[in-house]
């Protein structure tokens, strides 16, 4: 027995009683049902659909109330849009109410709401439940939930409660917070598997809502890894993510929201380009706030970065040459005097290619004016507080990859070869692949950001080479061709071919070989995201009889023309697996107004035959650790 870690455990707990009564909290515990869990992918920036499938929980909220009433007459749909939005729903519903409609309203909606979070949250213990409630109304809320209207003794006491706190104008503030405690039980945990940031407008806001919640893991995405690349030093995905936000007419998320001074690269920019119709920003439909001034500026923005990018990835792959990318070197395959570029034995002349910047017989050169700029930005990011922030929460929060309850979580792709082996990546001598390639990874984007004074150390290059490398996880393809989409006319060199991983993780003996490989069994399921499920053409986001199951449905509005639909989400509770399908969401006005959950439909994919409790997930494993240690220390308490 550790002696010193048994003291230190005593210390805890000063009595035996009170290590017996730890253990039978912890027994209690573990054979209650497991809670919900939520999972969400490829969100890139769309906020308010992001957040409006967090506050009804993929349609978990209204399945609930539906069994909390099944014998009840009431409204559902108004209840659940009540919880959803409460304080839009308020101001719809009580908008010119005379005070004695007002006072009856509250009155009703605050017995019904607690009704839902006595049925919310029977799956939890009593401490739970406390530890949850809101600071402000925390001791009213337990006395609500514990004497219950339905006792004749205690009715009255009940309903006083209520009629004070409409008497003293404090209604609206406890419904509110009643509703956002139903959203807060129905769903235990969230899992993001990756890409929160670029394409939509607000990732900030998510991020906030993120460290809001109130448990949340996230699995790293490609385009995730490139801004906490940026912070970790690397300039190439500064200018990478910097090129993406232009494109998508977003860099007021770098200057207005993350405060980053972009007037000395918009200055150069506008001395160095003329505007190019290829790089024409690709902006939502309904997006007319954004003048034509503003247009000009985000087209040469984004052809700047561009090529300042292609010349930092140059400087890359030349000393790197074991990522094996020196096919990649676009900038040194061109013939400048003629205006063309040779790939794969193949000629192609280059269409709006504008390089000004460029030595002809030094392509990767940066001058010493870039040199300067790129130190600048390099300086504001850094110094960015907010953007810090957020990034050191997807470090404390993120992985390459989770094993949870089961099931492996990773946002792109285990690297395969075509019959199915590992595909490995050689650095420094040393062969990396299926789960040691993750681990891998992983432990270089810690080391990384842990540096963020070094810029072109291996570890911070390993970053670059998850967003395009070839056997990189978050990738998936032999190639990614940006250059070729912006300069080249014939599509056929637009392809990236994928990974074999997306072809055959429709096989089930390669999803079980993979699982059993991060030792999960073989009747667990791969969770990935990246890449968006065509559904209107067919595809099916259910892989390998039910082993795998792609969340990427399409929350970015830009995918939702391919797709058909704006996301897929995930939910797993004690009775099984749901996959849920959503429609676009149109705006939190359209959703108070019409009470919709832009759910298309809910497909069951596994239900267990006996409830699962707590105790076969990650957590209850932990707590029968614990108990385990518990029951050691009572035997040997007057010994330690």
């Amino acid at each position: 027995m550790d002696k010193k870690y048994y003291g230190l455990l005593k210390e805890k707990f000063q009595n035996k009683e009170n290590v017996v009564t730890e253990i039978i909290n912890l027994e209690a515990i573990v054979h209650l049902p497991k809670g919900t869990e939520h999972f969400l992918s490829d969100v890139h920036g769309e906020f308010e659909a992001f957040d409006h499938v967090l506050r009804n929980g993929s349609g978990s909220v209204k399945e609930k109330l539906v069994e909390c009433f099944a014998e009840s007459d009431i409204n559902i749909d108004e209840l659940a849009t009540l919880i959803y939005y409460p304080e839009e729903k308020m101001q719809l519903d009580l908008a010119n109410q005379e005070k004695h409609v007002k006072e009856q309203w509250y009155a009703e909606k605050i017995q019904l709401l607690i009704q839902a979070i006595q049925f919310s949250s029977r799956k939890y213990t009593r401490s739970k439940v406390r530890k949850a409630l809101p600071k402000r109304f925390s001791y009213i809320i337990e006395e609500l939930l514990t004497e219950s209207q339905q006792e004749p003794g205690k009715a009255a006491y009940f309903h006083a409660i209520i009629d004070k706190i409409i008497q003293l104008n404090q209604a609206t503030a406890l419904i509110t917070d009643l509703c956002y405690l139903i959203q807060r039980f129905v769903v235990d945990h969230l899992h993001i598997v990756g890409d929160i940031y670029d394409r939509g407008p607000a990732p900030d806001y998510i991020m906030e809502r993120l460290i809001q919640h109130h448990s949340v893991d996230i699995q790293w995405g490609n385009h995730d890894i490139v801004w906490m690349a940026a912070m970790a030093g690397s300039p190439i995905a500064m200018m990478n993510l910097l090129r993406i936000c232009a494109r998508y007419g977003n860099l007021d998320i770098i200057e207005d929201r993350y405060g980053i001074n972009l007037r000395p690269l918009v200055e150069y920019s506008q001395e160095h380009y003329q505007p190019n119709d290829k790089f024409t920003p690709k902006l939502d439909e309904d997006n007319d706030t954004i003048s034509e001034k503003e247009k000009i500026y985000l087209n040469v923005v984004q052809q700047a970065t561009t090529i300042l990018q292609f010349k930092l990835e140059s400087q890359l792959i030349q000393r790197r040459p074991e990522f094996r990318m020196q096919h990649r070197d676009m900038l040194t395959k061109i013939n400048y005097q003629t205006n063309k570029i040779q790939l794969n034995q193949q000629v192609y002349s280059l269409t709006n290619f504008q390089a000004p910047t460029v030595s002809t017989t030094n392509p990767s050169q940066l001058t010493s004016e870039e040199s300067r700029l790129l130190e600048r930005l390099m300086a504001s990011f850094q110094s960015s507080e907010k953007l810090r922030r957020h990034t050191d929460f997807l470090l404390e929060k993120g992985s390459m990859y989770l094993c949870y309850n089961g099931n492996l979580l990773l946002h792109g792709c285990i690297p395969l070869h075509e019959n199915g082996d590992f595909k490995s990546l050689r650095i420094e001598n040393q062969q990396y692949s299926g789960k040691e390639l993750l681990d891998f990874f992983e432990e270089q984007v810690r080391k990384s950001y842990r540096s963020p004074e070094i810029s072109d150390d291996l570890a911070t290059d390993l970053l670059w080479y998850l967003w395009t490398g070839e056997c990189s996880s978050l990738f998936g393809k032999n190639a990614m061709t940006t250059f070729e989409r912006y300069y080249i006319d014939d599509k056929a060199t637009h392809k990236e071919e994928k990974n074999a991983y997306y072809h055959l993780r429709n096989e089930e003996a390669i999803c079980q070989e993979i699982l059993q490989t991060f030792d999960l069994p073989i009747t667990g399921h791969i969770i990935n995201g990246h890449t968006p499920v065509k559904a209107k053409k067919g595809e099916s986001p259910i892989k390998a009889n039910g082993r795998l199951l792609v969340i990427d449905g399409g929350f970015a509005k830009s995918y939702q023309k391919q797709t058909g639909l704006a996301g897929y989400t995930l939910l797993s509770n004690s009775y099984g697996l749901q996959l849920v399908a959503h429609q676009p969401f149109a705006s939190v006005e359209e959703a108070v107004m019409t009470g919709t959950d832009i759910l298309s439909k809910k497909r069951l994919i596994e239900r267990v035959e006996n409830r699962t409790t707590v105790e076969s997930t990650n957590i209850g494993r932990e707590l029968l650790e614990e108990m385990q240690a518990l029951e050691v220390l009572y035997k040997n308490y007057e010994k330690c």
